[in-house]
Formats: C-alpha cells, sequence, structure tokens
C-alpha cells in the first residue's frame, strides 16, 4: 500500500463532488483548475487511479449510469452456492476463499471470539479491517463515515467479542484484500443465516457486472424477500470484499450504501473502467 493510493482517492472523490454538483460535463481544464492542479497533473493523477481519462470516467459517474450498468452488465443468479471465487474481472485478482461461523457465534454476540484490527489505505480511502484467526470479518471504509464511527459500527456487530487494535498483525491479510498484489483472502463471516445467503449470493456477482435486490432474493429461495435482502445486503460487513455495492435496485436507482453513496459510485466506476479495458475472453 502506498500514500499515492490514498492521495489519489481524495482527489477522485473532490472531482466526483465537483461532477454531481456540474449541470453538464465539465472539461478537463475546469475540473483540473477546481483540483487545483494543472490540466497534465490532473490527466496523470486521475488516469493513475481509473485507468481512464477524466470525460470517459465521467460518463460511469453519470447519475443514469446504474440504468445503463442494469441494461449492459446485468447478471443473472444461478445460485448462491459457491464456495469461493477467483476471475480475471476481481479488481486485484483475489481469490476469496470464505466459511461461516456458526450461528450460535453470531446470536452470542460474538463471545469468546478475539477479534483483531487497524486502519489502512485502500485505493477507496481510509479503511479499517477486522479479522479473526480464520480470516477478514469485517472491513468498512472511512471516507465519508469517519473512522470512530465506522470502527463502532463494525464492532456493535459482535458486542460481547475481545478486540485489539494490531495493524501490524493484520497488514499482510490487509495488504492482500486492498490492493498489494493479490493473493488468497480468507473471509470469516459472522451474520444470521438468512444474511450469510444473501452475503453468499452477492460474491457470485463478476466484477464490472450488476444485479437488483429481488434477483437476489430470488436465487436465495426467497423471492418474495426483497425488503429483507435489501437489510441484509445493508449489513454486509466486509464491504468490497463481498460486493454489496453491485447490487441495486430494480428502477434502476443506486440504492443505498453503509459507507457512503460516494464510495459506492466510485467502486462502481472504477470496476467498469476496468471491465472496459480487460482484454476480450480469448485475445492473446
Amino acid at each position: 500500500m502506498t500514500q499515492d493510493n490514498a492521495y489519489h482517492y481524495q482527489v477522485i472523490r473532490r472531482a466526483i463532488d465537483e461532477i454531481d454538483r456540474a449541470e453538464e460535463p465539465l472539461s478537463l481544464e475546469t475540473l483540473a483548475a477546481r483540483m487545483n492542479m494543472s490540466p497534465a497533473h490532473f490527466q496523470r493523477v486521475f488516469t493513475a487511479w481509473a485507468g481512464v481519462s477524466p470525460k470517459r470516467y465521467q460518463q460511469y459517474l453519470a447519475l443514469d449510469h446504474a440504468r445503463t450498468l442494469l441494461r449492459d452488465r446485468f447478471t443473472t443468479l444461478k445460485t448462491s452456492g459457491a464456495v469461493g471465487l477467483s476471475g480475471p474481472g476481481r479488481l486485484h485478482d483475489l481469490f476469496l476463499t470464505w466459511e461461516a461461523m456458526s450461528p450460535g457465534i453470531y446470536a452470542s454476540g460474538g463471545a469468546g471470539l478475539t477479534i483483531r484490527w487497524g486502519l489502512f489505505d485502500s485505493p477507496f480511502g481510509p479503511a479499517i479491517v477486522m479479522a479473526t484467526e480464520r480470516g477478514i470479518c469485517g472491513l468498512g471504509f472511512t471516507a465519508e463515515t469517519g473512522e470512530a464511527a465506522t470502527r463502532d459500527d463494525l464492532m456493535s456487530r459482535w458486542p460481547k467479542a475481545r478486540f485489539l487494535e494490531d495493524a501490524g498483525a493484520l497488514r499482510p491479510l490487509a495488504t492482500a484484500a486492498l490492493g498489494g498484489g493479490g493473493g488468497e483472502v480468507p473471509l470469516a463471516l459472522i451474520g444470521a443465516p438468512f444474511q450469510i445467503k444473501v452475503w453468499e449470493a452477492l460474491l457470485t456477482i463478476p466484477s464490472g457486472q450488476v444485479t437488483t435486490y429481488s434477483e437476489i432474493a430470488r436465487a436465495i429461495g426467497h423471492p418474495t424477500a426483497v425488503r429483507a435482502v435489501g437489510t441484509a445486503v445493508g449489513r454486509n460487513p466486509v464491504s468490497w470484499l463481498i460486493p454489496c455495492h453491485r447490487a441495486l435496485r430494480k428502477s434502476g436507482g443506486l440504492g443505498g450504501y453503509h459507507w457512503g453513496l460516494p464510495v459506492k459510485r466510485a467502486l462502481l466506476a472504477r470496476e467498469a473502467a476496468e471491465a472496459e479495458l480487460a482484454p476480450a475472453p480469448g485475445s492473446a
């Protein structure tokens, strides 16, 4: 992880604010001036983070982009029974493995568990990572909600667990998860059985694609439980790795995002850019 990674996101975050406030697309020169940068420097910083030009990225951040994603990149969830996934569309070529903790551990509020945590840089601003001895159990972004609120939110999910701040011990795991070159990332999912089913379904959505809350409800065998699915999506404790940002409203709206809609839009926009830049299957 580098400080540049966090710095680039802060530039992107400010640019997103400017794009949102604008009534029409902004030129490179206008955006650069509002970032207090030269156009050439702004273009380099922006492209280093997003992989595409500011002009192209504005198209991904357009308010109707969610509808475009649903039209062009909608995926039907065939099954929620995956036990992990690996593919070229993952942001960092991660190989995720997961296991669900027993329902009793969730019901007991995490009693008997030791959970270590630390604050780390990520491509989307600072992130708090939490892990048991089995793997990452919590990941939340702080750019919109703040460090203390994000930490307290995650800790409140398992109020009887023992929490230790130990960034040093977590660093290899956090680096693999947040963009340090990939590798296997184990997840320890702690939730109610219904939540686990929803999170399991989210793991099957490929990077660069999206689905709807109603599609997830059908995939887990509860087609009328759309509202409950939305709640479970919002309670996903492992942001980004379990890609709840890829769940949209059937109407084409973004829906909510626990760590702030600007982060969700940046996640979706970056994945769309990476999908566009990826070589076609079978190409050399």
